[in-house]
């Protein structure tokens, strides 16, 4: 019998990250309730930011972001500001077809690089222990674990992280 060699090729990706519009706004809601459904850790504060950005991101001085890929939004991420100098990285997606592309890995590179531009100082997150793709890529970037807060808004958040810049 002859040997048999699998070759796995990924699809290279030309990424464009863009600021938020309106056009985006199902995509953010949608992008994030596939996964959060999926993982059984939607809550009522999440659909509270998903489905109001603009009051619950925007208004208070946040920023979200797209990743496109021609006409398509694959992926998206929020920056909401959480104390002096300090944003919390929330609703971060990359859709089901395209995970495991490094489409993540852009994202943080973009966000760290445009935090540290806008002179923030820390970066936090909250996330859940099951999901341990996005918990990896985070502790690659530096994030390290910090205790979490008595007033946590995420009901099922057993994570918090901290990248200092």
């Amino acid at each position: 019998m002859g040997a048999h060699i699998l070759l796995i090729v990924k699809k290279e990706v030309n990424l464009e990250i863009v600021s938020y519009s309106t056009l985006y706004q199902d995509a953010f809601l949608t992008l994030n309730l596939m996964w959060l459904e999926e993982m059984s850790l939607l809550e009522p504060y999440d659909l509270q930011v998903l489905e109001n950005p603009e009051k619950m991101i925007l208004d208070k001085g946040g920023e979200i972001y797209f990743g496109v890929i021609g006409e398509e939004v694959i992926a998206t991420f929020a920056l909401t500001p959480s104390g002096d100098r300090i944003v919390e990285l929330n609703k971060m997606a990359v859709r089901k077809d395209y995970q495991s592309m490094g489409i993540g890995q852009q994202l943080m590179h973009f966000l760290i690089q445009l935090c540290k531009s806008k002179g923030m100082r820390q970066v936090e997150l909250y996330s859940h222990s099951s999901l341990q793709c996005a918990l990896h890529v985070y502790k690659k970037f530096g994030f390290q674990e910090m205790r979490l807060p008595g007033d946590c808004v995420y009901d099922l958040a057993n994570i918090r992280m901290s990248l200092a810049l």
